[in-house]
């Protein structure tokens, strides 16, 4: 734990590397360690915990990970720079820091390591929506053990569409995919100043508990493409955006005068049974 106290700050490890953030791979570095430490806190207990880390950049998440005490940091990184500039910290994490290069959109993360895994991860915007669809995917597949729990850093307008409930404007197929999947929380918001180049947008932190299934829970592509209809006509009523689940909806015993943000994901979810 001492080597890792020993470290540069970081800011001169990105000078040392020529690490400038690179707005096509959506990096905005997080230099604050106080900022990097509550958000290690907001996953909870990590000790004995798999933790897996996406774009970690110069490191600043991922010393706070292992100082709050992960049996081991997987870090996916696909900048070649960022990988150069982590090598410091993993001689200092004495065999607790694993880094992974490549794209994290075509890496099996359940193949990095067993149970129990943690996702812990300041996410390029650019592909974090994506990304949290195939782990929610995962989830579904290989049930609430594929990822213990997720802490992840979206826009702040995603992390609102992610946490919305029904009959909000924010509400839409990401609320149902992750409420379904997950039990979901915005934990807090940080301001661009927090980070290096600031973003135009603010920023939150969601965490999401994987839920354990029943039985008869449909099929992930079911859910996927009925939220799809729904929502991409969503001003319109279900009798018009889900015409051709109408067998299902009745079935459901649900007014067809309904919008697609007027369902619960209950709702979306026996209407996904039905036709799976």
């Amino acid at each position: 734990m001492s080597d890792l106290h020993s470290l540069p700050p970081l800011r001169e490890v990105i000078a040392a590397h020529g690490l400038r953030a690179e707005k096509k791979l959506g990096q905005n570095f997080l230099l604050d360690q106080n900022l990097t430490d509550k958000i290690a806190r907001s996953a909870g207990d990590l000790t004995g915990a798999h933790v897996i880390e996406i774009g970690p950049g110069p490191g600043g998440l991922t010393r706070s990970l292992l100082r709050a005490g992960a049996q081991k940091v997987w870090a996916v990184e696909y900048d070649v720079r960022a990988v150069a500039a982590l090598q410091d910290l993993q001689t200092a994490a004495q065999g607790r820091l694993e880094i992974v290069q490549g794209d994290a959109l075509e890496t099996d993360l359940m193949a990095l390591c067993a149970q129990p895994r943690v996702i812990v991860a300041n996410l390029p915007y650019n592909i974090a929506t994506p990304l949290l669809l195939g782990w929610l995917r995962q989830i579904r597949m290989q049930g609430a053990g594929a990822y213990q729990s997720m802490s992840l850093m979206f826009q702040k307008e995603v992390a609102q569409r992610i946490t919305a409930q029904p009959g909000s404007k924010s509400y839409g197929r990401l609320s149902v995919m992750a409420g379904w999947l997950c039990d979901c929380r915005k934990v807090f918001d940080l301001p661009p100043s927090a980070f290096t180049p600031p973003p135009k947008v603010k920023s939150s932190i969601v965490h999401f508990k994987s839920r354990v299934l029943e039985g008869d829970a449909p099929a992930f592509e079911v859910v996927e493409a009925l939220t799809a209809a729904a929502f991409g006509q969503r001003r319109k009523m279900i009798r018009s955006s889900l015409r051709d689940y109408m067998g299902a909806v009745e079935a459901c015993g649900l007014d067809p005068a309904l919008r697609a943000e007027d369902l619960s994901v209950a709702d979306y979810i026996r209407l996904a049974q039905i036709l799976t």
